[in-house]
């Protein structure tokens, strides 16, 4: 008899774990592919960027409550306060939320790469424009 009980709880606890298994399946599995198509019809680096980091540049924006930079330009003395000051509010031991914390720290963290990104481009053109002029050293 107690047998019977035993094995009744091991078929309903794996069926329980399969399902959740496949939906967690799933829903990654969705979760890929629109982020596949999102590179596939945009073709932007904000959708590879998203991919990386799994924030967009506008909620980087919104979490850090600082304007997006434009033309890559932003002003980091601002981003770092803000960063800062949210990052001093939530730490765990003061009672805050590690989660929130984590949430800032890639928030500013995809700001700084979307601007490195566009300082890297801006170099990229200036030298293509002005073209390539490698310094000579004489002995």
């Amino acid at each position: 008899m107690a047998h019977r009980f035993v094995t009744q709880a091991l078929v309903v606890g794996a069926r329980v774990f399969g399902r959740a298994f496949a939906e967690a399946y799933r829903q990654a599995s969705a979760s890929s592919k629109y982020a596949q198509s999102s590179i596939g019809q945009s073709g932007s680096s904000n959708s590879r960027n998203y991919l990386s980091s799994g924030l967009t540049l506008d909620e980087a924006c919104k979490i850090l409550n600082v304007k997006p930079p434009k033309g890559g330009k932003a002003n980091m003395e601002e981003v770092m306060a803000r960063f800062k000051t949210l990052f001093d509010k939530n730490e765990p031991t003061n009672g805050g939320s590690f989660y929130l914390q984590s949430k800032i720290l890639r928030a500013r963290e995809r700001i700084e790469k979307e601007v490195r990104e566009a300082e890297e481009a801006a170099a990229d053109e200036a030298e293509a424009k002005e073209g390539w002029k490698p310094k000579i050293y004489k002995d």
